[in-house]
């Protein structure tokens, strides 16, 4: 059985405010299965977008694990605000969490696959 999104957002809310970040909801989605997407910001104004990994990334072992992609990085957030709002018209049951993860690298919040 997966746990639901709701459960799955509030845990990484609590695993960055104990790491001494900042954490928020910026688009609540569907409670059961929807799609989580991370907008992390580093204290020097850098960006990065986390979006789910690709199907292929998950091992039949482990099929309750949430993986996630890099979808981009930058510092300007507009690109990263398109690339939400094409997502949100696309499936509007996505979440979209915004985080400063402060000293902790977004890697040890996340599991984050590469391509």
């Amino acid at each position: 059985m997966r746990v639901t999104t709701d459960l799955w957002v509030s845990a990484l809310l609590r695993r960055v405010f104990g790491a001494g970040g900042f954490a928020a909801v910026v688009k609540r989605g569907a409670t059961e299965a929807g799609a989580v997407f991370v907008l992390a910001r580093g204290r020097m104004g850098e960006i990065a977008l986390f979006g789910p990994a690709p199907q292929t990334s998950y091992d039949s072992a482990k099929p309750d694990d949430r993986f996630f992609s890099l979808l981009g990085a930058g510092d300007d957030a507009s690109v990263f605000d398109g690339r939400l709002e094409r997502e949100k018209k696309f499936d509007p049951d996505i979440w979209v969490v915004e985080i400063e993860a402060g000293s902790v690298p977004v890697e040890e919040l996340l599991s984050v696959k590469s391509q």
